[in-house]
């Protein structure tokens, strides 16, 4: 079995003489900045600031201590860390050793993290010691009697039987380099089924994606990058997010929670000028914002992970005056986003074009064919920052990447004239009515108009005669909404017939995946389910 897949060698080539790859390695993203201007504040999080020299001073005698325990180049490492100034220290101390992290969520638990020691042989497991009235010196107690290959166990903070990091630092002291081609770190894949692929990134590949990123966005060594998000995400950690905040000389505040309340202080204080949310925390934060008098029109907001209703973004742009730049992307690589000249209706209604002119994309219909320009097909796509395999996993690599190398992404697109590009669902996602077929999304922009809704996300249910119908699960503002007056909503904003939802489902909470995405296929074996047991009449 191959652990990783590499770029071929002459795309390899190309990539470094056009300027993509430039030899960079993960592990001096603070040395220059700590030798040059050691005093800048690199990181705010809730317990302290850290300047680059103490992060710098840090990383060092984390990676020599990590080498001191017996973790040598190569190895995997599992971090399981919030949005604090550790992450960052661990992760580049581990970058500078070249042993590799394994980037884990807060919100995963022995199953996951158990999972992700064994299939990427982890020798080590850190995590913090408490977080939000959950003691994960109790999941790591699950993980030194269940992961067989987990050696070493530090935990960050209060470590009672386990060392801490304090305990790991040691004398810092000279380390190879790893390669640029290396694999620097390894990311959870957005499935929505079964447990996560890892994502292997290189020091080369995410170099380029950090700085291009940046430099899309105009973010430079006066931007102040507020992480609303897990860092542990590929948005939050490298798009420019902390990673590229730090290898900018930037500033980075860290949130413990993305609640109004902490995420606006922090942006009053600190003077944020970019950050990233996801289309429920625009939602959350324009609510609040109505009752805040804070002056938000200095900062760049970048959305992703999810479809952005329109209207939610005029209201981004009106009332608050910040720029809004929509994002498409995924661990695995391509990024697509809308730059900040475009007109304001490329950065409400697309998600822009690719990040690198050497992304190379395709859409495709069921059959692997090329749709015709405009027209709704699979995503296909490769270039200088995307993978051509997941972590030993050679079964699902070969159903996954063409033989040629573009990973099937599962995302229905289009690409309108101008080159921008609209993401109309996923492919497994579409509803097929008695033959029509119907996006999800198009139908949730409509239904989050409504002025009672608060979040929505619509799902196929199964029907003995047309197959598939449609139900959406809505979590409400105030009274239940009942389906005829749904129904006449939608009609009346010009929504087809054969897309009006047949059932609607009240919900307290959209369930999510591992990686925050809403889980539509539990949604659909909920609606399944109650279909079963009950008569299947619509609410």
């Amino acid at each position: 079995m191959s652990e990783y897949v590499r770029w071929p060698d002459a795309l390899a080539a190309r990539y470094r003489q056009d300027g993509y790859w430039r030899g960079e390695v993960l592990g001096t993203l603070l040395t220059d900045w700590a030798l040059t201007d050691g005093d800048r504040i690199a990181i705010v999080d809730r317990h302290r600031r850290w300047t680059y020299a103490e992060l710098h001073r840090t990383a060092d005698r984390l990676a020599a201590g990590f080498r001191r325990l017996g973790i040598r180049a190569g190895d995997r490492v599992v971090v399981q860390l919030p949005n604090v100034g550790a992450f960052a220290a661990v992760s580049i101390g581990l970058f500078r050793l070249g042993a590799v992290p394994v980037f884990a969520l807060p919100m995963h638990r022995r199953s996951e993290i158990v999972y992700l020691c064994d299939h990427a042989d982890a020798v080590a497991y850190v995590t913090i010691d408490t977080l939000l009235g959950f003691d994960y010196r109790a999941l790591a107690r699950d993980v030194r009697r269940e992961a067989r290959t987990v050696a070493h166990i530090v935990i960050a903070g209060d470590g009672q039987e386990f060392p801490t990091l304090s305990d790991v630092e040691a004398e810092a002291e000279p380390l190879p380099a790893p390669r640029p081609s290396d694999v620097a770190f390894l990311l959870l894949s957005g499935g929505t089924t079964g447990l996560p692929k890892l994502i292997p990134r290189t020091h080369d590949d995410y170099a380029y994606q950090m700085r291009a990123t940046a430099e899309g966005l105009s973010f430079d060594r006066n931007g102040v990058y507020l992480a609303a998000l897990p860092v542990a995400h590929n948005a939050a950690l490298g798009c420019p997010g902390l990673l590229g905040s730090l290898r900018l000389g930037a500033k980075a505040v860290l949130l413990a929670s993305p609640s109004p309340d902490d995420a606006f202080a922090a942006i009053e204080r600190e003077g944020v000028t970019l950050t990233t949310l996801i289309p429920p925390l625009v939602q959350l934060w324009l609510e609040a914002a109505e009752f805040n008098d804070l002056d938000l029109s200095g900062m760049t907001v970048q959305v992703g992970a999810a479809r952005l209703a329109p209207e939610l973004g005029a209201r981004l742009q009106e009332e608050w005056g910040s720029l809004l730049t929509q994002w498409f992307g995924m661990a695995e690589g391509l990024l697509s986003f809308t730059r900040l000249a475009d007109a304001e209706d490329i950065a409400r209604e697309t998600v822009g074009r690719p990040l690198a002119q050497a992304d190379e994309i395709r859409v495709v219909d069921e059959h692997g064919n090329d749709v015709a320009p405009g027209r709704t097909g699979e995503l296909l796509t490769r270039g200088p920052y995307t993978i051509r395999g997941y972590y030993k996993a050679d079964d699902y690599n070969a159903v996954t990447f063409t033989s040629d190398g573009f990973l099937r992404t599962g995302d229905l697109v289009s690409v309108r004239p101008d080159g921008n590009m609209v993401v109309e669902g996923r492919r497994k996602d579409v509803i097929n009515r008695g033959g029509e077929k119907v996006a999800p999304g198009e139908v949730e922009d409509a239904l989050l108009l409504h002025p009672r809704i608060r979040e929505v996300a619509v799902v196929a249910m199964p029907d003995p005669l047309v197959g598939e119908k449609i139900c959406a699960f809505v979590i409400a503002r105030g009274q239940p909404l009942e389906l005829p007056e749904v129904r006449t909503f939608l009609r009346e904003h010009g929504v087809a017939d054969f897309k009006l939802p047949d059932r609607i489902e009240h919900i307290s909470a959209l369930p999510k995946t591992n990686v925050g995405k809403v889980d539509r296929g539990q949604l659909r074996e909920l609606i399944a389910r109650a279909l079963s047991s009950a008569s299947g009449s619509a609410v």
